[in-house]
């Protein structure tokens, strides 16, 4: 027999619970644990995993925000849209709120009915929901972006184009149809590049963790501004 005070025969069991469409391990200590009285108990370092692509949702911007697409005021009601255009006359589309927009000495700016637009890349603060102009609107066609970065640095991916047609048809239900947040994907080089209005790396992470890596490619529509 042990002396009082000593553990022994330590049992352990295996338990798994289901994060995210993944599968987290942890190993159960039953029947006690070897060491002294009074240790503290171990600690688990596992890391849960990603919220799968639609349930995961970016924190909005932190600094100021770049977009680039059209203004449209329709009976008043300002909105800002990054995604899609429906080419009726006027023009639809399903933005964000715009605040703070004025008309006074802009061009490229026109007008039927009740219907005002134009093209701009826009500065401002984004919270999730209305995006608040802080800076003078530039004219598209006389803005000049800085180049999107290559996330796979040129690199071929691996993914066959059946995979990617898969996951293409799967995104309007998890993110949305509506053009609002969810702006289209187009499969190329191997890859799934999905266009959205923002991520600050929360959408690539949850499809990393859910596809693997470098398969789906998040582009953001609204930039943070360096410097």
């Amino acid at each position: 027999m042990a002396p009082p005070g000593t553990l022994v025969g330590m049992r352990t069991t295996r338990v798994t619970w289901m994060l995210g469409g993944g599968a987290l391990v942890a190993t159960l200590a039953l029947g006690g644990c070897t060491g002294s009285p009074g240790s503290s108990a171990p600690t688990s370092s596992a890391t849960p995993a990603p919220a799968p692509l639609g349930v995961a949702s970016p924190a909005p911007p932190e600094h100021e925000v770049i977009g680039t697409g059209t203004v449209m005021e329709v009976a008043g009601e300002v909105q800002l849209c990054l995604g899609p255009i429906m080419e009726s006359y006027p023009p639809q589309c399903n933005g964000i709120p715009l605040a703070g927009w004025s008309w006074d000495g802009l061009d490229g700016a026109e007008s039927s009915g009740d219907t005002t637009w134009g093209s701009y890349a826009v500065t401002g603060t984004f919270d999730g929901t209305t995006f608040t102009l802080t800076g003078e609107p530039l004219l598209l066609a006389l803005y000049d972006p800085m180049p999107w970065p290559d996330p796979t640095g040129g690199q071929t991916g691996s993914a066959d184009e059946a995979t990617l047609t898969t996951l293409q048809d799967e995104l309007p239900a998890r993110l949305g149809s509506d053009g609002s947040v969810y702006f289209g994907s187009t499969p190329d080089r191997g890859y799934l590049w999905v266009d959205v209005l923002w991520d600050d790396g929360t959408y690539q992470d949850a499809a990393d963790a859910e596809f693997g890596e470098a398969v789906v490619i998040i582009r953001s529509a609204l930039r943070v501004i360096e410097g």
